[in-house]
């Protein structure tokens, strides 16, 4: 549900405020329309993830509280009310929005200086197996930065749904600055390969299905004839 919201508002999102933008601004300004679109996109995504993540937690560090979801979700709703779902929504928002922030544009960013500097060819020439393997290489170094910027906040939402009654700030102060970035090398780890195998996946089933893989962003011809720089 998650998946389904992030990168299907992402595209979305990305086109709409293009639109907006225009061709030159775009161009120009396109670090900051990833990171809106990507921001856009991950909004709607969390309040579909909020209740699966609440369940999770509860089943995973509650031993004997329950097995499954079909479990989870009935004694959770008893017990709390709707509340139980969404507690931890903003949170997540607070960790999953700059996650996702950093992913998007940081991968969009990488690509594109990847083709410009290490490849040394134009994408147009590259095979599609050889494009995979710079879109696997730029959904890693994405990862990195992914996990470190939301690092703290998962930090907070672990213990936030494992325990009743704590709110976000007082998790916050009783973890410290140290308790909050305990794991990070793991989490680099986890997070650095599963992003990569996310846009690895997700590009080998735009490959495969013959769908729309706009190459990196190029500037536009009346931007260049504006700086003076086409003869």
């Amino acid at each position: 549900m998650q998946g389904l919201c992030k990168f299907g508002f992402y595209e979305v999102f990305k086109v709409l405020y293009s639109n907006m933008l225009g061709e030159e601004n775009t161009y120009l300004w396109r670090t900051s329309l990833y990171l809106a679109a990507s921001a856009s996109a991950e909004f709607f995504a969390d309040i579909a993830l909020a209740p699966m993540e609440a369940a999770k937690v509860r089943i995973q560090t509650q031993p004997g509280y329950a097995n499954t979801l079909r479990d989870a979700a009935p004694k959770m709703y008893k017990e709390e009310g709707l509340k139980a779902f969404y507690k931890g929504v903003a949170p997540l928002w607070m960790r999953q929005i700059p996650y996702t922030m950093m992913k998007f544009a940081c991968f969009e960013r990488t690509v594109e200086a990847l083709y410009k500097f290490v490849v040394p060819k134009p994408r147009s020439e590259c095979s599609k197996a050889e494009q995979l393997v710079v879109t696997f290489v730029a959904g890693y170094i994405a990862g990195v930065f992914c996990a470190v910027v939301s690092h703290p906040a998962d930090s907070v939402v672990s213990v936030l749904n494992k325990e009743k009654g704590s709110s976000a700030s007082q998790v916050l102060q009783r973890l410290g600055f140290k308790g909050v970035w305990k794991g990070l090398f793991a989490r680099i780890i986890m997070i650095g390969t599963l992003t990569a195998l996310q846009w690895f996946i997700y590009d080998s089933v735009k490959v495969y299905f013959r769908l729309p893989r706009p190459p990196p962003p190029e500037m536009p011809e009346s931007l260049k004839k504006k700086l003076g720089l086409t003869q």
